[in-house]
């Protein structure tokens, strides 16, 4: 009776669970690699932010020569009317209305912080463009994350499947061997035990991939979820540049290397320019102006033009504290620098030797798939013919599970570990790896 009971629980686990409907692959929207990083750059908060940077720094650069080449430029006009007449100054007569039109000069020919402040903006600008591809490639490689997410996803759905699958045909297998008095009622109960787990498993991984899906979406700027492309390229390939290499690649060319360079300099022209405060300005004038009792003045005109020498000796210790404050950000900047540059060597080294570790970890994983499968063959057909146990049998086939998982997790551990020495480079190594349809 109990055991009739137990093989109808057994009949009804093999009846899989309704599952909430999921638009199929493909009916959703599928894209590259290199189209999902490129519809993401310019969606991502940090590489908006970045660029905007940056192209505030290009009008600050502009705004620098500008002074540098053109004079400052102002004009007034004035128009009054009085009660009575008056003597008008400008015109040389009588008058109740006066209209004056001046127009103003100047230009610093001789100032140390007009060359300073062209050193800074030039090493700002530079150090935002840095920093603006720096950033790009970051956000390129949070994209990667989420397109390789959905792949893993999608691969380890396959490897619950087929695991779920392969706990139903042994759940089959032990219950003819249970009616038929070859295995005890036990082996058929652990078998349930592991179809259930697998179902639960194959469940977790069909709800990752759809929530991976929605994340690629959202990357992209889409409010629904999106199927990843194929992955061009293989894997386990050789770098083709050697540590040293890469390391002096990273620190001549890489942006967050190039960008801290680019902080001190600027940082450095600021301390300059303060330090020019306590010179002398040379400067330029000139002024245009017109008199007359009416609209547009006309009556008198006179034109001026001289040198002006600015001193300020005393400024109640502004520039004193201006100076400080830039001397402290040219330190603070310097050492940001120093320290990354200490830090390139092990960052690098990091990503590299950690590229070589994942391609290896993918071999081996290789190696221990094609052991478990042929231990898995060879288990199932001794289990079939009664020569194993049902705990070997299990044990095979959880360990087949466990490799399958472990290739799809080391094959995409790889791409990531590319993708962080990546960063650090400012540059792709491999440029087919952007996705095929």
């Amino acid at each position: 009776m109990i055991a009739a009971a137990l093989l109808l629980l057994q009949a009804a686990t093999l009846v899989p669970a309704p599952r909430a409907p999921a638009p199929p692959a493909d009916s959703l929207p599928r894209v590259t690699l290199a189209e999902a990083i490129r519809r993401a750059t310019s969606l991502d908060p940090g590489y908006v932010a970045a660029a905007g940077f940056r192209s505030n720094s290009a009008w600050v650069r502009r705004q620098a020569v500008l002074n540098f080449l053109v004079p400052s430029i102002t004009s007034q006009l004035d128009a009054s009317w009085f009660s009575q007449e008056f003597f008008n100054v400008g015109i040389g007569r009588p008058a109740s209305k006066q209209v004056t039109a001046r127009v103003n000069g100047l230009y610093e020919a001789l100032s140390v912080r007009k060359f300073a402040e062209l050193t800074r903006s030039a090493a700002e600008l530079e150090a935002t463009t840095a920093s603006e591809a720096d950033q790009r490639i970051r956000t390129a490689v949070e994209v990667e994350r989420d397109f390789y997410d959905v792949l893993v996803s999608r691969e380890l759905l396959r490897v619950a499947e087929a695991r779920r699958a392969r706990a139903a045909e042994g759940l089959v297998i032990a219950r003819a061997r249970v009616l038929s008095g070859a295995a005890v009622q036990s082996d058929s109960l652990q078998l349930l035990v592991e179809l259930s787990n697998a179902q639960l498993e194959e469940l977790r991984q069909r709800i990752a991939l759809r929530v991976a899906r929605l994340q690629l979406g959202r990357r992209i700027g889409l409010d629904g979820p999106v199927e990843a492309a194929p992955l061009g390229g293989t894997f386990g390939r050789p770098l083709p540049l050697s540590l040293d290499d890469a390391l002096r690649q990273a620190l001549d060319g890489g942006p967050q290397y190039a960008a801290a360079r680019a902080a001190e300099r600027a940082a450095g022209a600021s301390v300059t320019a303060r330090k020019g405060d306590y010179l002398p300005v040379l400067n330029l004038v000139g002024q245009h102006q017109r008199f007359d009792d009416s609209f547009f003045p006309s009556g008198r005109v006179i034109w001026s033009g001289g040198l002006q020498v600015q001193w300020p000796l005393w400024n109640g210790a502004q520039r004193e504290v201006a100076i400080q404050q830039a001397r402290t950000t040219r330190d603070i900047a310097a050492a940001a620098r120093a320290d990354l540059e200490r830090g390139a060597r092990r960052d690098v080294t990091a990503a590299y030797e950690g590229y070589l570790a994942a391609v290896e970890a993918e071999r081996l994983a290789d190696v221990v798939l094609a052991a478990a499968q042929e231990t898995y063959r060879v288990q199932d057909l001794r289990y079939r013919s009664g020569a194993t146990t049902i705990l070997d049998f299990l044990v095979a086939q959880a360990a087949l599970a466990e490799a399958e998982a472990q290739v799809v997790q080391t094959r995409y551990a790889e791409r990531l570990a590319l993708a962080g020495l990546e960063v650090l480079l400012g540059r792709r190594l491999f440029a087919e790896d952007w996705g095929t349809e």
